[in-house]
């Protein structure tokens, strides 16, 4: 039995079961990635980050591989790089990408927000949309999206300070909104701030259902990784409170996974339930709105991002640790059902 079904088996002791998916057969269609990150779909073709600074489109077969061109270096080392990928709503026009990226040094690490589009054969930095998130060797947060709503949503990690995530002054341990030009949306829960939520430590997934509620998938100290619900101007506690406990005016999680670990990265709605990229040996993990959790899919390897094409098909990264050197054994999944 691998990791991830260990982790199944005892989380499940604790929450309410969902029935499991059924999916047919993965089918590996591209390989040689490194260190992919995040991935988006339009008009047939993926769009892949990698942590070294490249954002990749796989059509039909084919791969280019293709660099981002930014007036500060990206960093790539560790948990940082070239991270979150966004679409803009009116792609289909302007070409126009957000990113999120992790630039500095290992003394000074820093996360901005940036623009780009393809510019022949690299995308070109147009302008930052913020900065001034702190950075740190693994814990950055990373993720970008846009909501129903229009506005970019900005997930960040807590760097290992235990007073960031609390403190609505610094833009560490939350979950940021945005206006797609990088302002701050009028009806915001704090006049001025991009903070949406906060109390966060390590939120890698944002998703929203059918109905336009948001969902964050994030990372746990030793275990007690969560799901959350998030609220406008909701505090999910961390760094004091995890899992079952609690605390006045502090949210508690949707599902957590207890003493073991899920490590969850991408997160995806489909249809009925989430779908949840472990990074813990196995696969995909499947969350119900009242928090069922069970094993979606076995990959059999690292899984960092899963996205849920128009079409239903489940496009998935997998990721070797960067803590390992070596070749890369990194690929896209897709799963046709």
């Amino acid at each position: 039995m691998n990791r991830l079904k260990t982790a199944i088996a005892a989380t499940l002791l604790a929450l309410p079961v969902a029935a499991p998916l059924s999916a047919q057969t993965p089918e590996t269609v591209l390989t040689g990635l490194d260190y992919p990150w995040d991935i988006e779909a339009h008009d047939g073709a993926i769009y892949i980050t990698e942590k070294a600074g490249t954002l990749g489109i796989w059509r039909d077969g084919a791969f280019r591989r293709l660099p981002v061109h930014t007036s500060e270096p990206v960093l790539n080392d560790r948990g940082g790089g070239l991270l979150g990928l966004a679409l803009s709503p009116d792609f289909a026009g302007t070409g126009r990408v957000v990113l999120y990226q992790h630039y500095g040094t290992p003394d000074d690490r820093r996360n901005r927000v940036i623009e780009a589009v393809l510019d022949g054969e690299a995308w070109r930095e147009t302008r930052v949309l913020l900065d001034g998130i702190p950075g740190h060797s693994l814990y950055n947060g990373g993720r970008v999206a846009f909501g129903p709503d229009g506005m970019l949503y900005v997930s960040t990690g807590w760097t290992e300070n235990r007073q960031r995530p609390q403190d609505m002054e610094s833009l560490a341990g939350k979950i940021l909104r945005l206006t797609p030009d990088g302002t701050v949306p009028q009806d915001n829960p704090v006049a001025g701030s991009p903070v949406w939520s906060l109390g966060h430590r390590n939120p890698q997934g944002l998703a929203w259902d059918g109905d336009g509620q948001l969902f964050a998938a994030e990372h746990g100290q030793s275990g007690h990784d969560e799901v959350n619900r998030i609220e406008a101007g909701a505090n999910f506690g961390w760094p004091l409170i995890q899992g079952d406990e609690t605390g006045e005016g502090l949210q508690p999680p949707l599902a957590h996974s207890g003493g073991t670990t899920w490590a969850p990265s991408g997160l995806a709605w489909d249809g009925d339930r989430l779908l949840v990229a472990a990074l813990r040996d196995g696969g995909l993990l499947s969350v119900t709105p009242d928090g069922a959790v069970s094993a979606a899919v076995d990959i059999g390897a690292r899984t960092r991002d899963v996205l849920v094409t128009d079409e239903g098909i489940w496009a998935i990264t997998t990721t070797r640790s960067p803590r390992r050197d070596g070749p890369s054994d990194d690929r896209l999944v897709l799963i046709r059902r």
